[in-house]
Order: structure tokens, then C-alpha cells, then sequence
């Protein structure tokens, strides 16, 4: 990887500097043609004014009209450069306008109000690449309030699976059902608004504390964020910084560690009255001993509520009603923590890497 990385560099390095090279190349080179016509002009025009073919005044303008003449030209050829920066990035914008938008729901597709979080999904086979198939023939039952917990090598295909959930895509075979429809049949809107969703990938805008926590929940109390904030284990560092809840952060929380952060986006996901939580490598920012504590009250807070976790640390999702072990597009165990470890497959090879 280093390898092809020093190529590419080279590569980009050398076209930067061409590129440069003739960009300022271009500028003087036709400041040197205009000052040579220029140049031209005034010798041969002397030549006829002492030869009394012309006056002074048509020598004088000829000369005005080389220098008007060339004045565009040399305009041109100094932005050069930009344009063709600019013609670079029309094309990745007319690429961006000619993307095939999302396909739009049905005409008597069903707005789901209120799901009651129960999920299957039978026979689905999905790709992102039309012949390239990642998930296989996958069959999949959560009841309502339960924890699923989804673990596997990377590109195995548990992302994948989160995308068919919150339909994000639709699967080539099978279906993927929300309380018994499928979700071709309810509006992408009303299927996505039932789950909150917290990422490895942290977000957050300039503004105050309160305002990122209550942002997917605009009329949230104090006293609600407060409760999400305690239930996320962040109040009390939250009452540590000098305004509390008022507290400004910068765009993205520069001002503030990777682990507050990903504890500010976790607590936004529990204000919301969401049937259905999806975390997605959500607490890999913070240390193991508060990941812990953070799925205990996340627990508790989800009474009721569908909840699906991706993660690669083992430890934390000992606890789960049910854990789904997938590898290549496909669930080859199911079952719980120590129902698996007794199986002694690929989970308990995946648990015992990690701890022994």
C-alpha cells in the first residue's frame, strides 16, 4: 500500500508542478508576443511617418490599438489556470446533476405513524454493483424490543444490512418488512423517521450544548436533554465546562474530545421518541469501561424498542437477545454470547482473538 501510495504521490506531484510550469509560462509568453507586435507596429509605422506615408496621429493610434488589442488577450491567457480549474470542477458538478435521483415511493405507498419495531427480513439478496452480490439468501427476525447485536469481519456486510433497513436501498430478491409490510409499500420518509441512528462518524454543528443534543427534537425541554445527557453518562462533564448546557462548541466540536463528542450524539439519539435505535460502531470512541456503562442505560432507555448494533468489540454486546454472526453476505450463526461461544465457530474464534 505505501508502495502504490509513493506512486500515486510522484504522479501528483509532477502534475501539479507541469501544471504550474506552463500555467506561468502562458502569461509571459503572450506578454512577449503582444510587446513584439507592439514592438512591430511602432518601427514600421516610424519607417512610413519618416517616409511621409502617414502622420503621427495614425502611428499614434495604431499603436493604441495593438496595446487595446492585446489588453483582452493577456487577460485571458493570465486566468488560464483558473479557467480550466473551474471547467474541472463544472464536470464533477454536471456528473453530480446527471446521477440517477432516488426512485420515488409509490403512489399508494402507506405512511407508517408509529412502528412497533418488529423487523424481518426473508430471502434478501442484495448488490451494489449490478453481478456482484454481497448479501446472500438472508433471513432475519427481531422481535419488537429486542437487542440485536450484528458482528463480523470487515466487509462482511453488516452496514450493508443497516442501508437495506432504513431503505437507503431496495434489495434485487426478497424483502425486508417493518411490523409486517414491506418497506416497498410504506414511504421512504415515514420508515427512515422511526429509527434514531448514532455513527462511528461523529456530527455536530456550532452552537450551543443544548441545541446539538435537542436538534433532532426542536421542542425539547431542558429537562429532557438533561435526562438523555445523564442517561448518555455526559451531564456531568456537561456541568463541568464554564456555561453548562449553553456552552458554545465549535463547528464539529473541535473544542471538545473525540469521546464527549460521540457521547453528545448518543444522547441526541435517546432524546428522540424513536421505536428503533441503529448504532453503527457508535461507541468505538470511547474506552471500554464507559461503553459499557453507556449500553446498560441505553438499555434501560429502550425498553420497548428495537434496537440493532454493529460492533467489533466483543465485550459490549454480551448482553444482547440476540447476536447475529455474518460473513459474506450471510448470518452463519445466530444465537446468544454464551450460546455461541459453546458452538465454538467463528464468533467464539472472533471472541477469543480479542481476549485470549
Amino acid at each position: 500500500m505505501l508502495h502504490r501510495f509513493d506512486e500515486r504521490n510522484i504522479d501528483a506531484v509532477d502534475a501539479y508542478y507541469n501544471a504550474d510550469y506552463y500555467g506561468s509560462m502562458t502569461g509571459p509568453s503572450v506578454n512577449f508576443i503582444n510587446n513584439l507586435s507592439l514592438t512591430l507596429v511602432s518601427v514600421f509605422g516610424a519607417i512610413l511617418f519618416l517616409l511621409n506615408s502617414i502622420t503621427l496621429g495614425n502611428l499614434s493610434s495604431f499603436v493604441l490599438y495593438s496595446r487595446k488589442f492585446s489588453g483582452p488577450i493577456n487577460e485571458v491567457a493570465n486566468i488560464m489556470s483558473e479557467l480550466q480549474s473551474a471547467l474541472a470542477a463544472a464536470e464533477r458538478v454536471f456528473r453530480l446533476m446527471d446521477e440517477e435521483p432516488e426512485l420515488k415511493d409509490k403512489e399508494d405507498a402507506v405512511h407508517l405513524e408509529e412502528a412497533e419495531g418488529v423487523v424481518d427480513m426473508e430471502h434478501v439478496q442484495f448488490g451494489y454493483v449490478e453481478g456482484k452480490t454481497i448479501i446472500h439468501d438472508l433471513n432475519l427476525h427481531a422481535d419488537k424490543g429486542s437487542l440485536v447485536a450484528i458482528v463480523g469481519p470487515t466487509g462482511a456486510g453488516k452496514t450493508t444490512l443497516i442501508n437495506l433497513l432504513m431503505r437507503f436501498y431496495d434489495p434485487q430478491s426478497g424483502s425486508v418488512k417493518l411490523d409486517h409490510h414491506d418497506l416497498r409499500d410504506l414511504t421512504r420518509k415515514s420508515v427512515r423517521s422511526q429509527y434514531a441512528m448514532v455513527l462511528q462518524d461523529t456530527w455536530l454543528f456550532e452552537g450551543t450544548i443544548f441545541e446539538n443534543i435537542a436538534y433532532g427534537k426542536p421542542d425539547a425541554t431542558l429537562n429532557e436533554v438533561i435526562a438523555a445527557a445523564k442517561a448518555a453518562r455526559i451531564h456531568n462533564t456537561i456541568m463541568r465546562f464554564p456555561n453548562g448546557y449553553d456552552t458554545h462548541l465549535n463547528e464539529n466540536g473541535l473544542n471538545i474530545s473525540q469521546g464527549q463528542k460521540q457521547m453528545l450524539t448518543i444522547a441526541r439519539a435517546m432524546l428522540l421518541d424513536a421505536k428503533m435505535l441503529i448504532l453503527d460502531e457508535a461507541t468505538s470512541n470511547v474506552d471500554t469501561q464507559t461503553e459499557i456503562e453507556i449500553q446498560k442505560a441505553m438499555r434501560n432507555l429502550m425498553k420497548d424498542k428495537t434496537c440493532f448494533v454493529i460492533a467489533h468489540r466483543l465485550s459490549t454486546i454480551q448482553n444482547a437477545d440476540t447476536i447475529l454472526v455474518v460473513q459474506k453476505g450471510e448470518i452463519v450463526e445466530q444465537g446468544t454470547h454464551n450460546g455461541l461461544l459453546n458452538k465454538n465457530g467463528l464468533y467464539a474464534t472472533l471472541y477469543k482473538s480479542q481476549f485470549q
